[in-house]
């Protein structure tokens, strides 16, 4: 029995069986909701576009709203689980995760700003208005962290300057949407709580287009620095010496993390916890070889935020909870045994 669960076992079987099981939670995400949905009406509804053939009201709920919504929350899921994997290694700190350099705080900054001066500045653009603020947010965050890292004298980024300017600028942009919301009105503060605590309800089929091209796009890229990484945790001086580039290392990492995550965000709000939790608990079962972690979380994140979107639309149903609440139950509780802890895994 000890043969089955050793290391190598478990680093051989993870991927196909986190596959299957994030394939199972899409199945139960889209049958269950404010109206269940039968896994026959789920087959007919299939048939009947492909032969372009009238739908009932539970094929359309199902094509129109739940598979979109249950694909994009496993997108999503696997675009912040990479990013909280990439930078606790970049990072070498399990307490890490995206958010760190600004990209949630920007984009909620980018959407509050949107929602109470957005039609005041003439800014509208169809259904993109509000990705396309958020993103904007998320990089102007982002880009300040980079800058104001930067040393005068050597031109280069520490990983305590990015860490504290990080916190730094985070702040700043959400006291910016504290007085936002201050100022709005009863819808437009509504909006942006909401917006805050993160929701899938607006999913769509092209926004799981787009947020799919991206995330997977800088999933596949990001595996081509895994060795690095690897290298990396061996602490900076080290991985020089075995010939990693480590400035350009860093700078390259930072950009997959902005481009992936802001991306994501810019269609669901702040989503936070998913890219702590899933690295912290994937280095425990599978140690901290980065070639098996980013691919494995990318996964898991799809299962864990699958799973708390579903109980976000179960728990009060018909009514829905913002799924931030959920993960918050989650993650608060995983956060403070981080810090009580005194080894990290790593």
């Amino acid at each position: 029995m000890k043969r089955l669960f050793t290391k190598q076992n478990l680093h051989n079987s993870s991927f196909p069986g986190l596959l299957l099981l994030l394939l199972l939670c899409i199945i139960v995400s889209t049958r269950y909701g404010a109206v269940n949905i039968s896994v026959g009406e789920m087959i007919s509804a299939l048939q009947k576009l492909a032969g372009n053939e009238e739908l009932t009201l539970n094929e359309r709920i199902f094509i129109g709203i739940r598979l979109p919504r249950a694909l994009l929350s496993a997108v999503v899921g696997a675009s912040l689980a990479t990013g909280g994997t990439l930078m606790q290694a970049l990072f070498r700190n399990p307490i890490v995760e995206p958010g760190l350099i600004g990209i949630s705080s920007g984009a909620a900054f980018g959407a509050a700003l949107y929602f109470v001066a957005g039609a005041g500045f003439g800014f509208y653009t169809g259904e993109w208005t509000l990705p396309l603020a958020a993103t904007l947010g998320a990089l102007l965050a982002a880009a300040l962290v980079f800058v104001l890292s930067t040393s005068k004298e050597t031109g280069k980024r520490s990983v305590i300057s990015l860490l504290l300017t990080g916190i730094a600028v985070n702040a700043l942009f959400m006291s910016g949407v504290g007085f936002l919301s201050y100022t709005a009105r009863d819808p437009q503060a509504r909006s942006i709580t909401f917006w805050n605590l993160g929701t899938l309800s607006g999913a769509s089929w092209k926004s799981l287009l787009i947020c799919t091209t991206v995330t997977l796009s800088c999933i596949v890229w990001s595996l081509r620095y895994a060795k690095q990484l690897n290298s990396l945790m061996l602490g900076e001086e080290e991985a020089q010496h075995l010939g990693v580039n480590t400035r350009r290392l860093r700078l390259q990492i930072l950009i997959l993390n902005v481009v992936m995550v802001a991306t994501c965000t810019a269609f669901v709000g702040v989503i936070g916890f998913v890219g702590l939790i899933i690295p912290h608990f994937l280095r425990m079962l599978l140690g901290s070889d980065n070639r098996l972690l980013i691919r494995n979380s990318a996964v898991a994140g799809g299962i864990l935020l699958s799973l708390a979107d579903l109980s976000a639309r179960m728990l009060l149903r018909p009514a829905e909870l913002p799924i931030g609440i959920v993960l918050s139950i989650i993650g608060v509780p995983v956060f403070i045994l981080l810090l009580r802890k005194k080894t990290y895994y790593f």
